[in-house]
């Protein structure tokens, strides 16, 4: 055995020897729950706001009473939804980070768009190219 083979041999004894494949099934799973995590924080954030301006509405006080709290809160949803678009990117680059090591195991759309749920055509608003 040589010495850089026996030192990769003691390396993956020490680290647990994961195998790639495990490794990239664990990445896989984190990141699906961080999409996920994401879009359950949109959907709170969400539901915060209506419920900002319902209760305001509904308890009869001034129509722009805590609207610095309401700006806040917009802030931070258009940070969500930011944080989303750089997940994405991490998404893409594993993406093919996997292609080039292992042959990928996640399938992934190569490119996103926006498609106006009112138009019964299915027309397509906005492409938005795949992030690299």
């Amino acid at each position: 055995m040589t010495n850089t083979k026996h030192n990769n041999t003691v390396r993956a004894a020490v680290a647990g020897a994961m195998t790639p494949a495990v490794a990239q099934l664990r990445v896989t799973r984190d990141l699906h729950e961080a999409e996920a995590a994401l879009d359950e924080a949109l959907i709170r954030q969400a539901n915060l706001l209506s419920s900002m301006v319902s209760a305001r509405r509904e308890a009869g006080l001034p129509p722009f009473l805590g609207q610095d709290a309401l700006m806040r809160l917009l802030k931070s949803q258009q940070a969500m939804v930011d944080a989303g678009g750089e997940l994405a990117r991490v998404h893409g680059r594993l993406s093919a980070i996997a292609a080039e090591t292992m042959g990928g195991n996640d399938e992934c759309p190569k490119t996103a768009t926006l498609v106006d749920p009112a138009d019964a055509s299915g027309g397509v608003m906005a492409p938005l190219a795949h992030a690299a």
